[in-house]
């Protein structure tokens, strides 16, 4: 292997450094109408009124719709592989508002200043209704915040709108009452993640127009362009055909655009007009009407024997899915089914409820559901190790999975590459964990403390989503691949070049790599459930070898040789026996004239299992415990992603994703008054960690071999950062004596907790 894994230089950095026109904004038409969203001010309620004669005086004004005035079709917003598990439950624009920030008009003007001065003209009477604010009291509340009979679920996932589910359900193995019952140790805990933004540099944001044909085009900044032209045609109520979707370059997603957050405003805009049209959230637009991380209520019931055997885990999930469904019903299994099955146990239960509030509609974030049951699962084995006198480190290698272990919680999969005990050593080795106490009290009064966690992930989402590539061999001898897959900054486009490089033997700067456009791409399901690397990669590497075979029998043409006595080392097909040879230049012009051969293949890949990626990390805290202020001095991870394909890639995938968990863990919060409206709605307020803040974070991998995935690779996007906030709050618990179970872990309930003691 020549490039893959090593560090390869990204092939759009130079773009990205020299401000070249790559995204969105660059690249939009240049006489967009410009739309926006007037937004509700009630947590809930019905438009009575709707008035916009003096908006439509404004000069500039090119349109203003309401309900009245769009398709009233049901339609889901996450992008997710059709049927979509997540309820139908939202129109364009409904009557009915069900948060504080939910749409009531779309405006479209020729400039920002008009249309914002019509936002401030257009008069609505409301019906203010009362909301559900309280997600442990939405289950079967007499208010129901989609009364609608029009409401639907396409998949058997437990939703009941009439009941605020969205979904319900339950999976387990073995007797875990029995279990539970013979065990000497019963510990139960219950843990509170809140919503959290992805936080990406840019917001949401997309432009619309009509082509030639009269096809609405979208250039959307999104990590999911081929369910975006399927959610919009079913809103807009036209055919697929009629939807073109382009992908530029996007400034970051973390799960964020896996949801069709903005799409649908100027598309229907476009539609009604005829014109270009564009939306670009501002940040406030991002916080408090978008898809943050499920809020979930997670409880953990763990039985064990006084030597560490943990016998039986019992998980209830609480999830609070917002206004909306996107992603409800399926981040929520993720917060057992990626956190159980790293300890093997004789039973498991694991039940979970998703409920409806009014509040802002969550979605996917990095991590989608295992981030939260990690969190919880990870501080129950914390404190039964405290519990016994053990060492977490020696629990945890007395239950943690094996390779070649099977994992009934992670449906019934065997672990067939792991080195999950391998990076737990080498995290702990990197810290110093053996040389230094677990509280350690410093001259000054500081306390520190030390704490550690594990994680699993998946790699892509199996028997369900799809990976494409398409190759083809073009003038000169010079490859170009054409993906489905979206690159967000996570350098997939490279990646996928170092796999079709080293498949076909040829130079990277040989591979042009174009990015996606549903009339030209091969399907891909999209870059989410980090899938690109393995699923797409796959794909890659599947279509090369296709290409190869195509080369040989374009070559046996040409050579008249059997093909069986050829071979292709990059740069010419040859035959050893009689030394004729054609080089690849010459294939290329061959396939161009009287040829039958077409020198262009496309694979499309599916996987039946979903191989996890493998984490552990340690902590290293001080607190002071006049002022309850935490200080991470130190934090070591070690990643078992399979194959690293590009270590410069893996390390900043790797450190980037720590550095959200530890913002997760110790400063982001979103929270309500009780009115509903969100407070958390700058980053004045939504506070988030640079990488100025922590200057000691280390990496290290640890190299499993995949057979399953390209050259040995799993995923590594989203698992890491599951570790941060159970090793963190264990680290602060031996420092103070204070389990906080609450994120984020604040000076405030330490110092409440220290008080208790």
């Amino acid at each position: 292997m020549k490039y893959v894994n090593a560090p390869v230089m990204k092939k759009d950095a130079m773009a990205l450094v020299t401000g070249k026109p790559v995204y969105m904004d660059d690249v939009a038409p240049k006489d967009c109408l410009i739309v926006k969203v007037l937004r509700s001010p009630h947590a809930h309620a019905l438009i009575e009124e709707i008035n916009i004669t003096n908006a439509l005086k404004q000069k500039g004004i090119e349109c203003i719709l309401t309900y009245k005035d769009v398709p009233h079709r049901r339609f889901t917003m996450a992008g997710q592989t059709f049927p979509e598990p997540s309820p139908y439950d939202r129109y364009i624009l409904d009557q009915r508002v069900r948060f504080v920030g939910d749409a009531v008009a779309i405006v479209a003007g020729e400039d920002e200043a008009a249309v914002d001065r019509a936002l401030k003209l257009i008069k609505v009477k409301y019906q203010v209704l009362e909301p559900v604010l309280d997600y442990h009291t939405a289950k079967d509340n007499p208010v129901l915040v989609h009364p609608e009979e029009d409401w639907k679920a396409l998949c058997p996932v437990g939703a009941d709108n009439k009941r605020n589910l969205c979904a319900s359900g339950m999976d387990s193995d073995g007797d875990v009452d029995g279990v539970m019952k013979d065990c000497d140790i019963v510990m139960e805990g219950t843990y509170h993640v809140k919503a959290m933004q992805q936080s990406m540099m840019e917001t949401f944001r997309t432009a619309t127009y009509l082509d030639t044909y009269g096809r609405i085009n979208i250039l959307s900044s999104t990590q999911i362009p081929f369910h975006v032209r399927r959610i919009l045609a079913n809103a807009l109520d036209i055919p697929k055909s009629k939807v073109r979707v382009i992908k530029p370059r996007i400034g970051g997603g973390f799960g964020a655009k896996q949801t069709v957050v903005a799409e649908v405003y100027p598309a229907i805009v476009t539609m009604k007009t005829g014109k270009p049209a564009k939306i670009i959230y501002t940040r406030e637009e991002s916080l408090i009407a978008s898809s943050p991380r499920h809020e979930m209520e997670v409880t953990v019931k763990l039985g064990a024997m006084k030597d560490g055997t943990i016998r039986a885990l019992d998980l209830y999930t609480l999830s609070n899915t917002g206004a909306f469904g996107e992603h409800g019903p399926t981040t929520v299994g993720l917060s057992g089914h990626k956190s159980i099955p790293m300890y093997q146990t004789e039973a498991f239960r694991f039940q979970y409820d998703v409920v409806y509030t009014n509040h802002m509609s969550a979605g996917a974030y990095r991590g989608y559901g295992a981030t939260q049951g990690i969190f919880a699962v990870e501080s129950m084995v914390n404190r039964l190790a405290d519990k016994l006198g053990m060492d977490p480190l020696e629990i945890r290698y007395k239950n943690m999975t094996h390779e070649g272990d099977v994992m009934p919680a992670y449906y019934g999969e065997t672990a067939n590459s792991c080195k999950l005990e391998d990076c737990l050593r080498k995290a702990a080795d990197m810290i110093g964990w053996e040389k230094k106490p677990l509280r350690q009290v410093m001259p000054d009064g500081k306390i520190r403390g030390l704490g550690t966690a594990m994680a699993m992930q998946g790699s892509a989402i199996s028997n369900c989503d799809v990976g494409s590539v398409t190759i083809k061999l073009s003038d000169e001898g010079f490859y170009n691949v054409i993906v489905g897959c979206t690159d967000m900054g996570t350098g997939c486009d490279t990646i996928i070049a170092q796999f079709v490089a080293d498949s076909l033997d040829t130079d990277i700067d040989n591979i042009a790599v174009f990015g996606v456009d549903t009339d030209t791409s091969p399907y891909d399901s999209g870059s989410y459930a980090s899938s690109t690397t393995y699923l797409t990669g796959m794909a890659a590497v599947k279509a090369a070898e296709q290409m190869r075979e195509k080369l040989l029998q374009l070559a046996a043409k040409i050579l008249e040789e059997d093909i069986t006595k050829l071979e292709f080392d990059g740069k010419r097909v040859f035959c050893e026996e009689t030394g004729k040879e054609v080089s690849l230049f010459d294939l290329a012009t061959a396939s161009m004239i009287n040829n039958e051969i077409a020198l262009e293949v496309t694979y499309s890949h599916s996987s039946p299992v979903s191989p996890p990626p493998f984490m552990a990390a340690c902590a290293e805290v001080e607190v002071d415990p006049e002022t309850g202020a935490i200080e991470l001095l130190d934090y070591t991870a070690c990643v078992d992603c399979g194959t690293v394909v590009n270590t410069n890639l893996a390390r900043v995938q790797t450190e980037g994703g720590l550095l959200q968990g530890i913002g997760m863990a110790l400063y982001e919060d979103v929270w309500y008054n009780e009115k509903g409206v969100n407070l958390s709605n700058s980053f004045m307020q939504y506070k988030i960690p640079t990488r100025l803040d922590f200057d000691k974070i280390r990496v290290e991998f640890e190299s499993s071999y995949e057979p399953t995935g390209p050259f040995g690779a799993k995923s590594i996007g989203e698992i890491v950062i599951n570790t941060p906030a159970p090793a963190i709050a264990q680290a602060v618990y031996n420092a103070t004596g204070v389990w906080v179970n609450e994120l984020p872990i604040t000076p405030e309930k330490i110092l409440k907790g220290m008080h208790v003691i």
